[in-house]
């Protein structure tokens, strides 16, 4: 009983990605979403970028700390 109620939603669940899928492929006036943040305008604004580039960025001004010993 509970395999046929798991079936019965796997494929309503399929149809609406492929129903989902179809009409953003087939219109033109949509397009697949940007969610890059390092390509939003607004982000770019407040300074924000992606989370490889800030790293990129810190480690090109990585400066280990010196260790001083006692005398």
């Amino acid at each position: 009983m509970i395999g046929i109620y798991f079936i019965i939603i796997a494929v309503i669940i399929g149809l609406a990605f492929l129903g989902l899928g179809i009409s953003t492929f087939f219109s033109k006036k949509k397009k697949f979403p940007d969610t890059h943040i390092g390509k939003n305008k607004a982000m770019k604004e407040r300074g924000i970028s992606c989370a490889a580039t800030t790293d990129r960025k810190e480690r090109a001004s990585y400066k280990p700390i010196e260790i001083k010993k006692a005398k």
